[in-house]
């Protein structure tokens, strides 16, 4: 063994006379460094799941989509996005602050308004230079999943209570190319108030600005049925009234509207309309417009008949 080391000694002697430069060790803080690098790559990006849309079933339940035909429909999707596409790019008369935010909304449950934003969403991601999200905020009665076959799981109230978990590996990535699901989530006992919670603004002013090209569209709780629906419209840049003609009472419509009178757009939707009335423009069984208060004259509100 002693002689090993003798070697070894003269070795050194040898390599420190012919001026090699000698093995030194590396500095305490490269050496913290090369422990705590492995831990932070071994830590993959939030992956989002992927789900397959049955198109087939949902073109034959009504629901637009970019392969199916041509139809009464779609076309008046068409028509009906378009103003809100200009305003969520900045392309309307002025700029609307989280314009690319559109809640679907209606004063009571049963008017179609996931219906409408299914569509909505569906149409939307036709564009060519636009991706969509459609976020479930009914969180009390969720209905987007069931409506497209798909099934539940974490999603926007995940969210709200853990923002540390990441938005992307809560997002469905479907088989039509631009559009990507949020689910409602885990259900909760105290779901809506949820939709009222700081962290929840957080989250949306996180969806409004984490991409440009993208249009935000919420199927939300029906105003007149929380107060939780009324707080989320204030910080949507658009929102859109979904009344069933014949159905829904006047009164009601004007108490909804007056709970959203500080959102900059408000777009009423007439759904299963029979007729057109003046002021309105009709495609079929969706009217729509914008104009003022029916008996305020105040800008903003568009004249129906119901």
């Amino acid at each position: 063994m002693s002689s090993l080391i003798e070697q070894a000694a003269q070795r050194m002697e040898q390599l420190r006379q012919a001026g090699a430069d000698m093995p030194t060790a590396p500095p305490l803080a490269s050496v913290v460094d090369a422990v705590k690098k492995p831990a932070i790559e071994s830590q993959p990006p939030p992956i989002s799941r992927h789900v397959q849309i049955d198109l087939d079933a949902l073109s034959a339940v009504g629901i637009v989509s970019p392969t199916s035909p041509r139809s009464q429909v779609a076309d008046q999707f068409r028509v009906i996005k378009r103003p809100l596409i200009s305003n969520a790019m900045g392309k309307g008369a002025s700029v609307i602050v989280n314009g690319n935010l559109i809640m679907v909304t209606s004063a009571l449950p049963g008017e179609g308004k996931s219906f409408t934003a299914i569509n909505l969403a569906m149409s939307i991601a036709t564009e060519l230079d636009n991706t969509v999200l459609l976020v479930d905020a009914d969180v009390a009665r969720p209905s987007v999943m069931r409506k497209l076959g798909l099934p539940d799981g974490p999603g926007l109230l995940d969210l709200v209570l853990d923002e540390s978990k990441d938005m992307s590996s809560m997002l469905l990535k479907t088989n039509i190319d631009k559009l990507s699901i949020l689910p409602s989530g885990t259900p909760h006992a105290r779901a809506t108030e949820l939709l009222a919670s700081d962290a929840m603004i957080r989250l949306l002013d996180e969806m409004a600005r984490r991409y440009t090209d993208r249009i935000v569209v919420f199927d939300s709780p029906p105003l007149l049925l929380t107060t939780e629906a009324r707080v989320l419209a204030t910080h949507m840049g658009q929102v859109v009234v979904v009344v069933q003609a014949e159905r829904t009472l006047q009164s009601e419509v004007r108490h909804a509207l007056a709970t959203i009178e500080a959102c900059p757009v408000k777009l009423m939707l007439l759904n299963q309309a029979r007729a057109v009335s003046k002021g309105v423009y009709g495609y079929g069984g969706y009217n729509y417009g914008y104009g003022a208060d029916m008996n305020s004259g105040k800008p903003g509100y568009p004249q129906h008949q119901l």
